[in-house]
């Protein structure tokens, strides 16, 4: 198999980052739609997405696409497309899928059928019966949109954003590609300073850090796809050694996550711990409105409560306003970054945003609110 085509699936508003990530990995014929970036490539595509996207969901195998009116469409086109020269004879295949705005709206039965047709397409090529399924697994998805079917298989198994260094969370977790997006919207550097002053449970800072040392995200992971034969152990090691001698773990940082909650400030030291960056970010208990850094033209990136429960909306607000006045006293070179779907955020900081820009925390609707600071002077 020479050449694949993938999608990278996308949180909204994240699409035109996770295209620029695929461009940076060398690959141009690059498609960008809602909540998803189609691209063609050689299969070393596929373990270097993986390891590589930061704020992508998952990275999806195109089997075949094609419009589809009927159920017996449906079955003819799926049995036609060549499901024999990627699944192996003992694989396991589920099947899961999707419909919006399609004439075959049932999801249940779409999915039935699939399986059906994957299942006889295997038959002719295989020459038996039955399929044990005890083998490499395969998780197919049909998605209907606007009468047209495309059959994907997932590449990645868990989401992305498991990197595999958060074991613990606290109640409303960011997820990681979030972090990383809200890191890579803003013009931070390894050598300038970043604070998070709501860490939570670190993700931010480590994001930070790993994009600082230009570590792969996924590189403390595994992927359902490295069980496949077709693309080989060697591809993998290949792609794996290529973020090894990526990786630059001499430089320096000077990141630093705070927390009112001491409980918080110790999971995201725990948390650090585990992804490798114990003795690299720096972790203190405080509130927002004591924070002060020496250093200068630093970026700060934070989430911090939305005061969306009933009875915090007000102490929320009021922290909003204090820690407006208290970023613009003592952090008048820095650059700040806020996530936050309170719609009076601005009025109550006290200062109009440079830049505001739409995006997703999970179900929820939120602005992430630039006010940019100063340019650094030039050495």
């Amino acid at each position: 198999m020479e050449k694949v085509t993938l999608i990278a699936t996308a949180t909204m508003g994240l699409e035109a980052l996770v295209a620029r990530e695929v461009k940076d990995l060398g690959y141009d014929d690059v498609q960008v739609e809602n909540g998803k970036v189609t691209f063609t490539a050689d299969v070393t595509a596929i373990p270097r997405a993986n390891l590589w996207l930061r704020t992508a969901d998952r990275v999806k195998l195109v089997v075949g696409e094609f419009k589809a009116f009927t159920f017996d469409e449906l079955f003819e086109k799926t049995k036609a497309l060549p499901w024999a020269d990627i699944i192996p004879v003992d694989a396991e295949f589920p099947v899961i899928g999707k419909s919006v705005k399609s004439k075959l709206f049932s999801v249940s039965d779409c999915q039935a059928i699939v399986k059906k047709a994957v299942v006889e397409s295997l038959k002719k090529r295989y020459k038996q019966g039955w399929f044990d399924e005890d083998g490499p697994f395969y998780r197919i998805e049909v998605a209907l949109h606007k009468d047209v079917a495309t059959l994907t298989i997932d590449t990645s198994g868990q989401g992305l954003h498991k990197r595999g260094y958060r074991y613990l969370h606290n109640q409303a977790p960011l997820k990681e590609t979030l972090a990383a997006a809200m890191i890579m919207l803003t013009p931070w550097k390894a050598d300038r300073p970043f604070v998070d002053p709501f860490t939570g449970s670190g993700t931010i800072p480590i994001e930070a850090a790993m994009i600082g040392q230009n570590l792969a995200p996924g590189f403390n992971r595994d992927f359902v796809s490295e069980d496949w034969h077709w693309i080989g152990k060697e591809t993998w090691d290949t792609a794996r050694q290529e973020v090894e001698d990526k990786a630059n773990y001499d430089q320096p940082l000077d990141i630093l996550g705070t927390d009112i909650d001491h409980r918080s400030v110790e999971l995201a030291s725990n948390n650090a711990m585990e992804a490798g960056f114990g003795d690299l970010i720096k972790w203190k208990q405080m509130q927002v409105t004591d924070l002060r850094h020496r250093g200068e033209y630093g970026i700060l990136v934070g989430n911090p409560p939305y005061g969306e429960r009933l009875g915090e909306r007000t102490e929320v607000e009021q922290m909003y306003t204090e820690m407006g006045r208290s970023f613009q006293k003592h952090l008048e070179t820095w650059s700040v970054y806020m996530l936050t779907s309170h719609e009076g955020f601005e009025e109550l900081y006290g200062k109009k945003a440079t830049k505001k820009r739409k995006l997703y925390n999970g179900n929820i609707k939120v602005d992430y609110y630039q006010f940019f600071g100063p340019r650094p002077p030039r050495d």
